[in-house]
């Protein structure tokens, strides 16, 4: 299974009634998986009507891929019946830890890239996959501190994981923008290194700047209209690829449901345009993932 290559739009249950009302013309959908591991209510029922007639992605939140240990088993278990009632088309996870000793903390923190991150990253993976059945999306983060330890960097780490464990990857183009900002380095060069062969779906979203005297501090905070900066390296990268399924991430500050699919059509007309133009000379289109 996989997701059209169109815009998609996070689900958020103020927007039941016009989504039902005038059946947007959208690619997907995608929820919080965590937000829908209850048996019952009005949540799924509005995830049921959606499932009927568009494409689903969960996007997982809460699992700690990249945390020490095991990975939660009544998470797992949780996360495979809502994949059993749902069949969506994607699933998706993050680079990062959120959970020690028991401990849940709301927040996506950082990992170092060092191998011993990485084996615990591959097989966290491996178990999630052969867990829930399908094959996961493995999102990069957006980082805000660098450590010394690592030794190799953020895009020859995912495509190691790739390489081990046969997942995908989720490319957040806006957190590609913060990252690079933040820690003053070239988000095309990253874009460049970046395993684009590998990517299933692409996010973006908006972000907030602080100014410090070292410079501006980017947070992605997922609540604002996405960048103009994060367009143009949206565009560049779809002229790379091709059109792949994209999602705008909206989830702090929700505005009024048109405004969204205002900026789905912004995503929708970059596709179009990569749909209809020749491959450049010397550059074949990369095929999307399976």
């Amino acid at each position: 299974m996989t997701l059209p290559a169109r815009s998609g739009l996070g689900f958020k249950s103020e927007h039941f009634a016009p989504i039902q009302e005038d059946r947007p013309d959208l690619g997907f959908f995608e929820v919080h998986a965590e937000n829908y591991m209850g048996d019952g209510g009005q949540p799924h029922r509005q995830l049921a009507a959606l499932r009927r007639d568009y494409a689903l992605s969960l996007h997982g939140v809460g699992l700690s891929i990249g945390g020490p240990g095991r990975l939660d088993p009544d998470h797992l278990a949780r996360l495979r019946r809502l994949v059993d009632r749902y069949r969506p088309d994607s699933f998706s996870e993050h680079l990062a830890w959120s959970s020690h000793g028991g401990e849940y903390l709301n927040d996506l923190l950082p990992l170092p890239y060092t191998p011993e991150t990485l084996d615990i990253v591959c097989d966290h993976l491996d178990e999630l996959q052969a867990a829930i059945g399908q094959r996961v999306l493995l999102e990069n983060p957006s980082t805000y501190i660098l450590f010394e330890q690592s030794t190799l960097s953020e895009t020859d780490f995912l495509a190691e994981v790739v390489r081990r464990t046969g997942c995908g990857l989720l490319l957040d183009v806006n957190n590609v923008f913060v990252s690079a900002t933040n820690h003053r380095s070239d988000a095309r060069a990253y874009l460049d290194a970046f395993p684009l062969q590998a990517v299933g779906e692409i996010h973006l979203g908006g972000h907030a700047t602080e100014d410090l005297p070292s410079g501006p501090l980017l947070i992605d905070d997922h609540g604002r209209a996405v960048a103009d900066p994060v367009w143009t390296l949206y565009a560049e990268t779809i002229a790379r690829t091709g059109p792949l399924p994209t999602l705008i991430e909206w989830d702090n500050d929700v505005p009024e449901f048109p405004v969204l699919l205002a900026e789905a059509a912004q995503a929708d007309r970059i596709l179009r345009d990569a749909a209809s133009a020749p491959a450049r000379t010397g550059e074949a289109r990369i095929a999307r993932a399976c």
